[in-house]
């Protein structure tokens, strides 16, 4: 009988905890473990000004620049993510392609159903 106790004791523990790891990295808006990107650039350009001496002139072309690249990841990964729905829709076509009539609506069906926790997902993880 203690066993079984401890034994939920030690459950109970180990969720909480994982609670609290996820609530904290929805909280601060980006995974535990990784820094904000705004302050990762703060940092540096701070560093940069301190260590390399740039004046102010060359902080606010340094500040251009890591703009540019944002802008330059984030076109990157919106192709990527264009690229990849084109290849999931290829993937859906290819399936509907090989099922017999009377399995569509079952395989629709269940995409559908897919979408929507997809989407639920995403909007718990705050995107689009």
């Amino acid at each position: 009988m203690a066993l079984v106790f401890l034994s939920g004791i030690l459950v109970g523990g180990v969720a909480y905890r994982l609670y609290m790891v996820n609530t904290v990295s929805t909280a601060t808006g980006h995974p535990p473990g990784r820094p904000d990107p705004e302050e990762v650039r703060k940092k540096r350009i701070h560093e940069m000004q301190d260590r390399v001496k740039l004046d102010d002139g060359q902080v606010s072309q340094l500040n251009l620049i890591y703009d540019h690249t944002r802008q330059e990841f984030q076109a990157l990964k919106k192709k990527g993510d264009e690229e990849g729905h084109q290849i999931w829709d290829r993937q859906r076509e290819s399936v509907r392609a090989l099922l017999r009539p009377e399995q569509l609506p079952l395989y629709e069906q269940y995409q559908k159903e897919l979408d929507e926790q997809r989407k639920k997902r995403q909007q718990a993880e705050g995107k689009k």
